[in-house]
């Protein structure tokens, strides 16, 4: 792997690359914006342009068939390209935290090798109706939105082992998030629950349930018992 890191430069314009870059670091620096020919290096499997000024981003950059991480977190994007959904190559993470998204596009739930999704403190206030699409993700970080509900196909996440929704609006959860076998860590914090879905007792592997800061929930009967079989409760 060929690493070009200029990451806290101080850089308000693209640099020049080499070519043959299969790692670039712009973490922490002050570009306004993306040149259409970085989409032209093709050989880049990581790309992380967190924490600088960014609101937009050229047409094209489906072309980065090799990227299996990419980073777009801490910055000032209103919305992200469908194109996003093209890349195919995109297995490891997908960061779009602390910006200012509201909506979670359709064409992301292509994503179908991604394993992990950091999507926090933006302001989503729903997720697309069918997200069977993400038939690999293992990590979903939604908190600090404004969801006020999850889609039914939420169940449909097999291989889902942390779900984190910490500080959103939600009053209550889908049944079918009883279908999440492989489910590890589940984050309610800092929402509006008032209970739980019965079918949460079939999550013979979760380990934690946090459920703090849920100021009008009521413990469904069967909540000791669960706590009792190994889970880890935090009320």
């Amino acid at each position: 792997m060929t690493s070009l890191d200029l990451s806290g430069q101080g850089l308000t314009s693209f640099p020049p690359l080499p070519p043959g870059v299969t790692r670039l670091d712009l973490y922490k620096n002050s570009l306004t914006s993306v040149p259409a020919s970085l989409w032209e290096h093709t050989e880049l499997e990581v790309l992380n342009l967190a924490t600088n000024r960014l609101s937009s981003l050229p047409p094209g950059i489906s072309a980065l068939k090799s990227v299996h991480t990419l980073d777009l977190a801490h910055n000032e994007f209103d919305s992200l390209p469908d194109e996003l959904g093209d890349l195919a190559g995109l297995t490891e993470y997908l960061y779009v935290s602390d910006n200012r998204l509201s909506s979670f596009p359709d064409a992301w739930c292509r994503l179908g090798r991604l394993r992990y999704l950091g999507c926090t403190d933006n302001r989503l206030s729903s997720l697309p109706a069918d997200l069977s699409g993400l038939t690999s993700l293992r990590e979903l970080r939604l908190y600090r939105n404004a969801l006020t509900a999850l889609p039914e196909s939420i169940g449909t996440l097999g291989a889902l082992r942390e779900l984190h929704l910490r500080g959103n609006q939600l009053a209550s959860l889908p049944a079918s998030i009883g279908s999440l076998g492989e489910l590890r860590q589940l984050d309610l914090r800092e929402n509006l629950l008032v209970t739980l879905p019965d079918s949460v007792a079939q999550l013979s592997e979760l380990d934690k349930l946090d459920l703090r800061w849920n100021k009008y929930f009521r413990e469904p009967a069967w909540l000791r018992g669960f706590e009792e079989a190994g889970c880890m409760v935090l009320r």
